[in-house]
């Protein structure tokens, strides 16, 4: 009889211990126990921005905290990026670009952070194709690269910093296309590089689309093509190949990491329901209006993904002798 009460007990016991989540034992409450930071190392208004608000409301439903968006801007989002590498309260996570893990370390000797080191992999969250955007003033397709060799380095093209895609994108657009030769002018943000182009202070970028096409619909800004093929995300946009730039496909895309300390309960919770945030109609839809193509893969996804463009990324950057100032 005591044996067969004691083999309830354990019975009970372990019963009890699985029905506890994941993130949780006896003893250690569930994460998260507080309000989540999510960095940003872009201004409000932005694509990494627009991104990171856009999942921060349902990823907060899902996890039972708030998620609030910490936007520090700066050093082409390498502040951000930092600041997420060196928490140490398992409640901090970032929003980064492709050149903080893609080219960041090339291209900074003295970069605070190791990409591939400094990091827990969480997921992409969205991608999207480029728009090379033009004053409204200018030709579209072959005409304007017609004009462009004409003007030389007299005209300028702005970018969210050295080394973000939208510059290593134009180094390699200037490699394929001879004579053309624009200047790069660094700016902290795409909003910023749109402005720029507004006020006559640069004439194209490769801007996301998010940002360029309200400017391109009201008539302020000028598409002169698409990188890669044609886009669901801005159908009316032709590729540049049809302005005689073949094979140029490039995406801007943005991710969900935290620090390397980040605790195993963190990463199998937030692993687990940012694959539901992903997966939900609302949140799709809502990333495609602002110009993202919704994606979400496992961390493993993430970091094949950084290691394929890493690869491409500094074989532009050796080949164009891009170096910081």
């Amino acid at each position: 009889m005591q044996a067969t009460k004691r083999a309830l007990l354990i019975a009970c016991g372990l019963a009890a211990t699985a029905a506890l989540p994941l993130s949780a034992s006896a003893d250690t409450p569930a994460w998260p126990t507080k309000p989540i930071r999510l960095l940003v190392g872009f201004p409000g208004g932005s694509t990494p921005d627009i991104a990171a608000r856009t999942i921060a409301e349902p990823l907060s439903r899902a996890l039972g905290q708030p998620v609030v968006v910490d936007n520090k801007a700066g050093a082409s989002g390498n502040i951000a990026a930092d600041q997420v590498a060196k928490a140490t309260d398992d409640h901090t996570l970032g929003i980064v670009i492709n050149g903080n893990l893609t080219s960041s370390k090339m291209l900074y000797p003295k970069l605070p952070y190791d990409p591939a080191k400094d990091f827990t992999y969480l997921s992409l969250i969205a991608t999207a194709p480029l728009v090379l955007v033009a004053q409204n003033s200018l030709p579209s397709g072959t005409a304007f690269f017609d004009a462009a060799r004409q003007a030389g380095d007299k005209w300028n093209y702005g970018s969210v910093g050295v080394g973000s895609v939208g510059h290593l994108g134009m180094e390699l657009l200037k490699s394929r296309v001879n004579g053309f030769k624009p200047e790069h002018v660094p700016y902290q943000g795409n909003p910023q590089v749109v402005t720029g182009m507004l006020g006559d202070q640069v004439q194209m970028g490769l801007i996301p689309p998010g940002v360029a096409m309200p400017q391109i619909r009201a008539g302020k800004l000028k598409a002169v093509g698409l990188t890669g093929g044609r886009s669901a995300l801005v159908p009316e946009i032709a590729p540049l190949a049809d302005a005689g730039v073949k094979d140029f496909n490039l995406e801007v895309w943005v991710a969900l990491l935290g620090p390397a300390s980040l605790s195993k309960p963190a990463q199998a919770r937030i692993s687990r329901e940012i694959e539901i945030v992903m997966k939900d109609p609302d949140v799709r839809r809502k990333l495609f209006e602002q110009g993202w193509q919704a994606v979400g893969t496992s961390p493993d996804g993430m970091r094949t993904r950084v290691k394929e463009e890493a690869a491409i990324m500094s074989k532009i950057i050796s080949t164009r002798g891009i170096k910081l100032q």
